[in-house]
């Protein structure tokens, strides 16, 4: 994900041995999971040493984990937990350092793009056989997020948080219309024409924001066309296909035929998440991570909401989250899993929430999340990851990324048809999917 609060991708290679970079992503592989109930969390197993050691954990917006590390040590006296806090932006750069140096952190937060990459090289420990030792419970996890940290039908994390994207929207603006807000019979169609009676030229207000993002946006309505970015065996890119192609020109047909939406010039000068928080923008896609920084706004707070997306030939919405992984060189195993398992507990997830972390992955431990905002219907963020879509990623994300930038600007900018980018791209993503190999 991304960020909590901010997806970035970054674009790196790593040498031959192993390779990192990017933003948040789905492994698409298939997962063990146990429905026997977990061991309690909170107690040190035998295995764990009796002598005192210290981990390292590694992570961005750790001040969101503090108290989470003192519950942990609290009850396990035997092992320090060390934060190790880095901004993001230099987060995976770091870690790719680290990796080739085998330093490390015994345990880290972990992306989707990046978890293919590092699992793939033999960078992080299986945890397949330890999770079925101590019966932890997969079933509490969302199947997607399990399924985002699982590789060749082994799992390398415990899911930590997870985001989905809602369709925000600005009350004061339907009612000032006399719209129905947006709800769960809206699809495409209705969203168009509500962008079209919202949309008011003189004040400077459009109805609906169409931005070239691919998490909050395209990727969305490609799976609500009833296409894919990427085959579940990652050698195939669906950019390419007639339902991705419908996916993407819902998008531009905003801008470009329905003029409900600013352009892409506009977009890139002002962010639309800022054109809605100052009252210019009736609707647009954002994550859950949005409903922060929107209930910090004064004047938006309390006139903004949020419903899931429209639905196209069907319901779609990317789920992407963070996952707790081990260090495949740590000296602390048994120490390093029995923080990882008590990271995935309950407990531990709805510590974090209360600190300002995102939407805890430990199903039932959301409601502290939701209590932090009442006054949205945020609850439609939760609801969407049950037929929520892994974050499409490969070995190499990074590479079909920059693809996707270069190329589609020329669809969002009416250079190319948007067919015409789409068959584009898919050529060159199955390039570079074909050299992963």
């Amino acid at each position: 994900m991304v960020n909590n609060t901010k997806k970035v991708v970054l674009v790196t290679t790593l040498m031959s041995a192993m390779v990192v970079v990017s933003a948040c992503g789905n492994s698409g592989s298939s997962n063990s999971t146990s429905t026997t109930a977990p061991k309690s969390d909170t107690k040190p197993t035998a295995a764990a040493s009796a002598e005192k050691v210290t981990i390292t954990y590694g992570g961005w917006s750790m001040d969101t984990m503090t108290d989470v590390i003192k519950a942990f040590q609290a009850s396990h006296p035997n092992i320090e937990v060390k934060a190790e806090n880095t901004p993001y932006k230099q987060y995976f750069t770091k870690l790719e350092t680290a990796a080739q140096g085998g330093t490390m952190p015994d345990v880290l937060w972990m992306n989707g793009p990046n978890f293919v990459k590092y699992a793939g090289n033999g960078m992080l420990k299986d945890l397949t056989e330890t999770i079925k030792t101590d019966q932890l419970d997969l079933t509490k996890y969302p199947t997607s997020l399990v399924s985002l940290y699982s590789l060749g039908g082994k799992n390398y994390g415990i899911p930590k948080d997870f985001d989905t994207i809602g369709l925000w929207y600005n009350k004061k603006l339907f009612d000032d219309k006399g719209i129905p807000y947006p709800d769960g019979t809206w699809d495409w169609s209705k969203l168009t024409e509500a962008a079209k009676k919202l949309t008011d030229p003189a004040k400077g207000i459009y109805g609906f924001a169409a931005p070239m993002m691919n998490q909050e946006d395209f990727y969305n309505t490609i799976l609500q066309a009833g296409s894919y970015v990427i085959s579940d065996d990652h050698k195939k890119s669906g950019f390419d296909q007639p339902e991705a192609i419908e996916g993407l020109k819902f998008l531009t047909d905003l801008i470009q035929v329905h003029k409900v939406s600013p352009t892409l010039a506009q977009m890139t000068e002002t962010a639309p998440a800022d054109m809605f928080t100052s009252g210019k923008l009736a609707m647009y896609f954002d994550g859950s991570w949005a409903a922060f920084t929107i209930n910090q706004n004064a004047d938006m707070k309390n006139k903004a909401d949020v419903a899931v997306l429209p639905k196209g030939k069907k319901q779609g919405v990317v789920i992407h989250g963070l996952g707790n992984v081990i260090s495949a060189n740590t000296k602390h195993p048994k120490e390093a899993w029995e923080f990882v398992k008590f990271l995935g507990s309950k407990e531990a997830t709805e510590i974090a929430a209360k600190q300002g972390g995102a939407i805890p992955a430990y199903k039932g431990s959301e409601t502290s999340w939701l209590a932090t905002f009442p006054q949205y219907k945020a609850k439609a963020f939760i609801d969407m990851a049950e037929y929520a879509t892994p974050y499409p990623v490969s070995k190499n994300t990074s590479v079909w990324n920059t693809y996707e930038t270069d190329i589609l600007k020329n669809a969002w900018t009416g250079d190319k048809p948007v067919a015409d980018a789409a068959k584009e791209l898919g050529a060159k993503m199955n390039q570079a999917l074909a050299a992963e190999k």
